[in-house]
C-alpha cells in the first residue's frame, strides 16, 4: 500500500522556519516532521511513499538523495573521489518525489498524482505537518469494512478548526473553520479509493472543501474516530510544544522503535 504525503505548501503561518525550508522539513528532535510521519506509517508496515512537492521541493529531494549517507558512517577517498557508505542504519522505504506545482492547492496536488496511484485499491493520504499515535492497521480495517470511497481520521481539537458532523460513523457535514464550536475535526490520515480523484476539479481545488463536501453529501465519506494523541504544526508555538515533548521522551506519536 502507498501513502501520499502533502509537502508542497508555503507554510506561511510558520514563516520563522519556512523562509529557508518547506514546512515538512522543519525539525522535531533533529529530524524533519516528514520523517516522523513516515515512521508512523512504517511502524504499521507501509513503506512506499509518494511525496507531493511544491515550495522548495529541491530541499526535500536533496534530503532523500543524501538520506543513506547522512544516516551511516562514510569514507571518502579524496584522491579518487570514491565514497564508501558503511553498513549501518538501513531504512526499507521506497520514496517517490513528485513535483505537483508551486501554487497548487491540496486537492490539485492529489489530482496531479493520479498516474502514481494504484488503479483500484485504497491508498493512504495525509498532510506533511501533523503527527498522531493513530493505529493505521485499525484505520485501514475500518475503511475496508464500510466499503465507501473515503475515510478521514477525526480528532478532537479547539474551535479554530472546522467541525465535522457525524451520523453514526458516516459524515454528513464537513465545515471548514466554524467559529465558536468544538468537536470532531479533520486530523488527516485519510484512506482513499482512487475514484476520489474524480471529485477534484483542478489545481485550485482545496481537498478540504468541495471534494470532501461532495463525498460527504453522497454518503461516501466515513470518519474514523481517533481518541489518542494528535497535533498539527501550524505555528511556532506548536513546533515548540512538539519539540519539548520529544526532548522529554513524551512524544506519544513515536510508535516505532
Amino acid at each position: 500500500m502507498k501513502a501520499v504525503i502533502l509537502a508542497g505548501g508555503l507554510g506561511s503561518r510558520l514563516m520563522e522556519e519556512t523562509v529557508v525550508r518547506p514546512k515538512p522539513m522543519v525539525e522535531i528532535g533533529g529530524k524533519p516532521i516528514l520523517w516522523h510521519i513516515m515512521n508512523i506509517y512504517a511502524a504499521h508496515g507501509i513503506n512506499e511513499f509518494i511525496i507531493a512537492l511544491g515550495y522548495k521541493g529541491n530541499y526535500i529531494k536533496e534530503y532523500f538523495l543524501n538520506f543513506y549517507a547522512n544516516d551511516n558512517n562514510i569514507s571518502i577517498d579524496l584522491g579518487t573521489g570514491k565514497t564508501t557508505i558503511h553498513d549501518g542504519n538501513q531504512t526499507n522505504w521506497k520514496v517517490h518525489l513528485v513535483d505537483t506545482g508551486l501554487y497548487s492547492n491540496t486537492g490539485g496536488r492529489l489530482k496531479r498524482l493520479k498516474s502514481w496511484l494504484p488503479k483500484d485499491e485504497p491508498f493512504m493520504f495525509t498532510y506533511g505537518d501533523g503527527v498522531a499515535d493513530v493505529d493505521i492497521r485499525s484505520l485501514l480495517k475500518f475503511h475496508n469494512e464500510h466499503g465507501k470511497l473515503a475515510t478521514v481520521t477525526t480528532v478532537h481539537a479547539p474551535a479554530r478548526f472546522g467541525r465535522i458532523v457525524f451520523k453514526d460513523d458516516s459524515i454528513t457535514g464537513f465545515n471548514e473553520k466554524v467559529i465558536g464550536d468544538e468537536g470532531w475535526i479533520n486530523g488527516g490520515f485519510f484512506v482513499l479509493h482512487p475514484k476520489v480523484i474524480d471529485y477534484i476539479d483542478n489545481d485550485d481545488t482545496a481537498w478540504e472543501r468541495e471534494p470532501v463536501e461532495r463525498l460527504a453529501g453522497s454518503g461516501q465519506l466515513m470518519g474514523y474516530k481517533h481518541r489518542g494523541f494528535w497535533s498539527c504544526m501550524d505555528t511556532l508555538k506548536e513546533k515548540t510544544m512538539l519539540e519539548d515533548l520529544w526532548n522529554n521522551k513524551q512524544a506519544q506519536w513515536k510508535i516505532w522503535k
